[in-house]
């Protein structure tokens, strides 16, 4: 019987110095008019169509040993002539993507998701697979190991099964020299593998991590929703910085120096914007892996899926993402709430804040956020960040009014929705919140979810003995959440400049763009003087607003001249502090806000439960 027989899957080096894998797909029965194979757009988390099918550098079928025809019948589907089976088509795959995205090989590593170089056969996806990754016989791939949460094949360490084609793409796989380590956290085995190379404390990676982990988890209560173990996939570059969340696993792009390296006293705020990330992705186990929009249940992997909720799912996990690591102790008060301080500038700083709702950013999300631009900051808003922020307002009214909190609504959102694998509906979070709270929110949505008014957070934060001032920029490189410097006054140019003197964002309404300049312009002089960042953070400095300033620049290879008027620096930095004068009320509920308020014995990390070891 081949009806039920599973998909299988084999994917190998071709030529690790060209970069190709050669990737099989056998199907035991193909259709009987012929068989077609479809490969993802896009993959859950990346809300990006990415035509995964440009990397396919060829693609071939054969069964019973000789050559079947093929041919391509769409951007991602491909369609073999009718055969007796089984059936395999051939594809090599061009893999040199450091992303998490897609796919990467040369001869010190190899990575690949799934979403992009598995093919669907069309009508099989429901089956069961099997998958082989064949490693050549030869240095250096025999000290090569493999890091995925796939199930493996008991005595194979090279041959894994998943239950249907969702569960194959949804564990991507780390090859290499890695090095990694271990620890439990709820019952639940965790694992870190390091690829590229780094001096990582990987006993204080671990033992951070076990922390951050452990907070999620007391969070959303009961064991973790991964009962075979979770994996952070780590690939240390010199610059980079991003993530993907998998059902039970999470591919990380970091930089070296944000991982912590042996005799590392502080943390550093390089090691704590990855701890931050790595907390991100963890979050999102529960929100968007489990608890997820209806318009992706089931997945459409061949086309855009529109949700105007993606700021639950990103803003929310945004928000949970840095206060976990005040709560697990990682990081203490004062550095959360300069986080706090630097995401609520990044808001401040986007002029579109007023034009965009943050569920309309959601929406867009398909041809915006994937797609940034000179003018971005003019035209949209960032659903991460500015859902950051209208979590945290949320958060802080509902502690407010004593009757619930952020975390109670996502508790009920994961018993409604996520164990039970039925989708959020639009208005989902907003009903359970309202319910929770007794009252109805449908208000605070209108404005500052469906609406672009900006959550009154200074009255929010007052609530919890934290004072939120507003100050100008002390520099270009001042991102906020701290105060400025004693005397700091400074003009404002209204662009944001690169480190080559190229106008990245002209922001609307400003000096810049009021007298020409545009994004793509490269700087060249200064009222006659070469220009440079040092000569333009002394001009802003020293000229006062309403000053004109003569600027040379190039646009494509034309040199122009533009008169720009400064402007008065804008109250677009955001600096939190505690209010010393905060009373009792106030002390107690920013206690339980922050997870302050734990005993010793809770402090205490158990032994059993969130224990570092070494893999």
């Amino acid at each position: 019987m081949t009806d039920n027989a599973p998909v299988e899957y084999r994917i190998a080096v071709a030529d690790a110095h060209a970069h190709l894998f050669e990737v099989r797909c056998t199907v035991a029965d193909p259709a009987p008019g012929g068989q077609r194979f479809r490969l993802p757009t896009w993959v859950p988390g990346s809300y990006l169509i990415r035509e995964f099918a440009r990397h396919f550098v060829e693609v071939r079928a054969e069964a019973a040993g000789g050559h079947v025809a093929i041919v391509k019948e769409a951007k991602d589907t491909w369609r073999a002539a009718a055969c007796t089976g089984p059936l395999t088509v051939v594809a090599r795959v061009y893999a040199f993507d450091v992303s998490v995205r897609t796919a990467y090989l040369d001869a010190t590593r190899g990575y690949f998701n799934g979403g992009a170089v598995f093919l669907s056969p069309e009508g099989r996806a429901e089956r069961a697979c099997t998958l082989r990754i064949e490693l050549p016989d030869r240095e250096p791939y025999r000290r090569w190991r493999i890091a995925t949460t796939l199930a493996q094949q008991a005595g194979d360490a090279q041959a894994f099964r998943a239950s249907d084609y969702d569960d194959l793409i949804d564990h991507p796989v780390e090859m290499g020299g890695f090095i990694d380590g271990a620890f439990t956290v709820g019952g639940v085995r965790h694992r870190i593998a390091v690829s590229g190379r780094a001096d990582v404390d990987m006993p204080r990676l671990t033992r951070d991590l076990a922390q951050v982990c452990k907070a999620h988890v007391d969070l959303f209560g009961g064991p973790p929703p991964f009962a075979d173990g979770y994996l952070f996939q780590v690939m240390a570059v010199g610059e980079g910085y991003g993530g993907l969340e998998h059902r039970s696993s999470t591919s990380l792009v970091a930089s070296r120096k944000g991982l912590p390296a042996p005799g590392m006293e502080a943390a550093t705020d390089d090691y704590v914007s990855f701890l931050g990330l790595a907390s991100h992705e963890y979050f999102h186990a529960w929100n968007v892996k489990r608890i997820k929009p209806a318009a992706f249940v089931p997945y459409d992997l061949a086309r855009e899926s529109y949700t105007r909720q993606l700021w639950v799912f990103e803003g929310i996990t945004s928000y949970y993402d840095d206060l976990a690591l005040v709560r697990s102790r990682v990081i203490d008060e004062a550095k959360y709430l300069e986080l706090l301080g630097r995401n609520l500038t990044r808001v401040l700083r986007t002029p579109c804040r007023h034009m965009k709702s943050v569920a309309d950013a959601s929406f867009d999300a398909w041809s915006k956020h994937y797609r940034p631009d000179d003018n971005s900051p003019n035209a949209t808003i960032s659903y991460y960040a500015k859902g950051a922020v209208v979590a945290l307002a949320l958060d802080l009214l509902l502690r407010g009014e004593g009757k619930a909190t952020l975390d109670d609504v996502m508790r009920a959102l994961w018993q409604r929705h996520g164990a039970r694998d039925i989708g959020v509906p639009e208005d989902g979070l907003e009903k359970i919140a309202s319910e929770l709270a007794g009252r109805d929110l449908r208000e605070f949505f209108a404005r500052c979810v469906d609406g672009t008014d900006d959550p009154p957070l200074a009255g929010l934060l007052a609530h919890v003995g934290i004072a939120l001032a507003l100050r100008p920029a002390a520099s270009a490189a001042d991102r906020g959440g701290k105060p400025a410097p004693e005397g700091t006054s400074r003009s404002w140019i209204g662009a944001k400049i690169g480190a080559d003197l190229r106008i990245e964002h002209a922001f609307a309404g400003g000096p810049a763009e009021r007298a020409g300049l545009a994004g793509g312009d490269v700087l060249v002089a200064f009222d006659g003087v070469r220009a440079s960042l040092d000569a333009l953070n002394t001009l802003l400095e020293r000229r006062a607003p309403g000053a004109r300033v003569g600027v040379h620049a190039f646009r494509r290879d034309e040199l122009m001249t533009f008169d720009v008027d400064l402007a008065p620096a804008p109250l677009d930095t955001a600096v939190l502090t505690v209010n010393a004068a905060a009373g009792g009320a106030a002390l107690l509920r920013r206690a339980a806000w922050l997870g302050l308020a734990r005993g010793a014995a809770a402090d205490a990390t158990d032994a059993t439960d969130a224990s570092p070891t070494t893999a």
